[in-house]
């Protein structure tokens, strides 16, 4: 199961607390004070993973924590501190602080930010001998490590979002010209959540299909439109036995203009999907038609030259 956003509470370790102890030698049955210090509770931390169905996993485990310190001991010994806490997530991950008003971001595979400090350590009695004050029994107790709850929404990081409406053979299209197994089927959202492929290191993300509304969340609804923010380039998929292709297209572009206008903006390449299903005078008109405005491809998957070519094309725009 794939799943795109989450809210989990996590809490950093509490510190471990002073204690009041007395030095006890040969001979010297009241040495003086030794009480040591408690160890600092664990942080918390969140660090991204090139695993995108990493989130599924936290569908029952709402609560994280890192480690108390330990208390401190005699002889002058201090608490150790407790051990962190890591949280995997995606990369690509928007991770909010509900508690502190913050956000952060993770883009890189490997990147790690501290979101939850672990409580000080208390103080032993040892810490407060002094010349006035040679036998001291106050000591202090660890402090409470930071809480929060958080929200983590995950944006896929790609460099091409395949966008367009159902049934306009993007899921098959990824599977054809990358390493991906996204489901296929003769009916509408087949593609029930968002997949990726790598095409000689370029990513594609396939989103599933947008319908008109989809921007105030019909059909699948917006909540897969902002996995297409981050991408470089859009590839609009357009069967070319669609019954209106001037409909089908505007459709997708205002879904995406009402949702995020600078998404918009990004360079678009048209692809007609399906060309083996329509004559070839068809295709050479809707080619001529939509090349005065962008840049357009056509594609069959059963035809492995134009899928090759297709490939080529892609990996020298997005490398160039």
């Amino acid at each position: 199961m794939f799943i795109d956003e989450i809210r989990i509470n996590a809490k950093a370790g509490d510190g471990g607390n002073g204690v009041a102890r007395w030095l006890h030698e040969k001979g010297k049955e009241y040495s003086g004070p030794a009480g040591g210090n408690g160890g600092r509770g664990g942080d918390v931390y969140f660090s991204a993973s090139s695993d995108l169905a990493l989130l599924a996993n936290y569908r029952h485990q709402k609560l994280f924590k890192a480690v108390r310190g330990t208390d401190g001991g005699g002889k002058s010994l201090y608490g150790e501190n407790g051990a962190d806490c890591e949280i995997a997530v995606p990369v690509g991950s928007i991770i909010t602080d509900l508690t502190h008003d913050k956000k952060y971001e993770l883009r890189m595979v490997g990147e790690k930010i501290k979101v939850l400090e672990g409580g000080r350590g208390g103080l032993g009695n040892e810490h407060f001998k002094g010349s006035k004050n040679i036998s001291p029994e106050e000591f202090t107790l660890g402090k409470a490590g930071e809480d929060a709850d958080f929200y983590i929404e995950l944006e896929l990081v790609a460099d091409i979002g395949i966008i367009g409406l159902p049934n306009a053979g993007k899921s098959s299209l990824l599977n054809a010209i990358t390493n991906a197994r996204a489901k296929v089927g003769n009916f509408e959202f087949t593609t029930l959540e968002p997949n990726l492929g790598s095409l000689y290191g370029v990513i594609l993300a396939d989103v599933p299909g947008l319908i008109e509304g989809a921007a105030e969340g019909k059909g699948l609804g917006h909540k897969f439109l902002r996995h297409v923010k981050r991408t470089n380039l859009l590839l609009h998929c357009i069967s070319a036995d669609t019954e209106n292709f001037e409909v089908a297209y505007k459709t997708v572009r205002a879904e995406l203009e009402k949702f995020d206008a600078e998404m918009a903006k990004k360079e678009e390449i048209i692809l007609i999907t399906k060309s083996d299903m329509v004559d070839e005078k068809i295709l050479k008109e809707l080619v001529k038609k939509y090349s005065k405005t962008h840049k357009v491809l056509t594609v069959s998957i059963l035809d492995d030259e134009s899928l090759k070519t297709l490939a080529d094309t892609l990996v020298k725009i997005v490398k160039k």
